[in-house]
């Protein structure tokens, strides 16, 4: 059963979090108590070893092999942190992408309850049968993944008796040769139900049937996602490397974090402790990290933190059915509410949170800043008109461009077509009278010539 506090965690208070150290179920404790018990065994075991049954000349010789594997320990030769701390950012990637791929109902039976019309036992028989089929389909894919499932409907012949399935659907679903898992093959049933729905006018527009195949699509879709994240786990090999570089780590700080005598004046053994308290933190805490990776790379198995898949089958069946059946058109009378009459209400508090409405509104984070006398001013910027002049050559193209930008000028005032015509048309007009405008003095000028 998936271990919850959020309650107890709810308001942050002194020693919040210090109370959950002494919970068994779920803990860090139980997870690893077995790996903590053999590590003190074994470093018992060659501390005893060291100072009880070796002769001072072979005790030299393992002071000189416990300083040489301390040297390593204590350096970044074997990177646990790195490795580690990789693995197990990925592997609670995959348990989050694996608890939001979990196919849930709700959406497929908000809209089967909508769509799919009828009081009688036909429209009755029509909803329960599509909503049983959807249900189907995820009971078979969590039989190929999880653990607990399979133990509660190890055969099929359990599934037809749980009543997520006939008898003769089991007959059409074994005649059915596949070399592959046929957990979609409720949802064709599904559909074509949905079809032949919609022919009886069950369903009474094709919209309605799409939102149906939309729905039902997205509930397939997860329950592939879930059945590909069985099949691609991480790869073997990071795992491999992990473990072995933890296990590496600590099996020469079982030598190399041995208490030497302090008589012999080696660096770091001033004192002989007998117990290494520090090393034991660390291993409680690099296989405790190690554990974490291992307890959620896959959330589909009986351990107190895997995800209540039999409790999800139970509930998945049960609302769905209550939506589609017990709830089909059974609303209650429409009244006005309590409210109708007032623009303006508020809604009761209790006394123990009365002082919330003393509370102002939050409207913006700017809404109550500050601002000096001289920053409320309005500035008005003088109006200063820039000439800019561009030195092309004068051509009959640039003569076209000039035009045009004049031309244009009045779009930037208004964006209406009839403006932009009456734009144009006005300004050919006042082309043609500049050039009648310009060939007059030089016909005068012509005359003057002649005379």
């Amino acid at each position: 059963m998936t271990v919850s506090y959020s309650l107890e965690v709810a308001n942050a208070r002194f020693h919040g979090f210090s109370r959950l150290l002494f919970r068994w179920k779920g803990s860090i404790y139980k997870l690893m108590y077995k790996e903590f018990l053999v590590f003190c065994g074994v470093y018992l075991f060659f501390s005893v070893f060291y100072r009880f049954l070796l002769t001072p000349r072979q005790q030299d010789l393992f002071e000189r092999v416990a300083l040489y594997c301390d040297q390593f320990t204590n350096t970044s030769f074997i990177p646990v942190l790195f490795v580690l701390g990789f693995y197990v950012n990925q592997a609670f990637t995959r348990w989050w992408g694996q608890y939001t791929s979990f196919p849930l109902p709700d959406n497929l039976m908000m809209v089967v309850s909508g769509n799919v019309h009828g009081t009688d036992d036909r429209g009755r028989l029509l909803r329960r049968t599509l909503m049983r089929y959807a249900n189907l389909s995820s009971v078979l894919i969590l039989r190929s993944i999880s653990t607990r499932v399979r133990k509660r409907f190890p055969t099929l012949e359990h599934v037809v008796e749980a009543g997520f399935m006939t008898t003769h659907e089991l007959k059409n679903f074994e005649s059915l040769h596949s070399d592959f898992n046929k957990y979609w093959m409720p949802l064709t049933w599904f559909s074509n139900l949905a079809a032949q729905a919609r022919q009886e006018g069950r369903v009474r527009d094709d919209i309605a049937l799409r939102l149906l195949m939309d729905e039902l699509n997205n509930y397939r879709a997860k329950c592939s996602l879930l059945f590909h994240y069985d099949w691609i786990s991480i790869p073997l090999v990071y795992t491999q490397v992990v473990t072995i570089a933890v296990y590496s780590f600590f099996a020469f700080c079982v030598i190399g974090r041995q208490f030497l005598n302090p008589e012999k004046g080696y660096s770091s053994h001033r004192f002989d402790m007998y117990v290494p308290v520090f090393t034991l933190l660390q291993f409680f805490f690099y296989t405790g990290w190690l554990k974490v990776g291992e307890l959620i790379i896959n959330p589909f198995g009986e351990d107190d933190d895997d995800f209540e898949t039999n409790q999800l089958i139970d509930r998945n069946i049960q609302v769905s059915m209550l939506a589609v059946d017990d709830m089909y058109q059974n609303l209650a009378p429409i009244v006005k509410d309590k409210h109708w009459k007032n623009s303006v209400f508020s809604v009761p508090y209790t006394q123990s949170t009365a002082a919330e409405t003393f509370r102002p509104a939050f409207k913006g984070s700017t809404f109550d800043m500050r601002m000096s006398v001289e920053d409320l001013e309005i500035h008005q910027p003088a109006d200063e008109s820039v000439n800019k002049q561009y030195l092309l050559p004068r051509s009959s193209l640039v003569d076209g461009l000039d035009g045009f930008q004049q031309k244009t000028k009045g779009i930037l005032r208004s964006g209406s077509l009839p403006y932009l015509m009456d734009v144009l048309t006005h300004h050919n007009e006042e082309d043609e009278a500049v050039e009648t405008s310009t060939d007059a003095p030089s016909h005068n000028d012509h005359e003057k010539e002649v005379v």
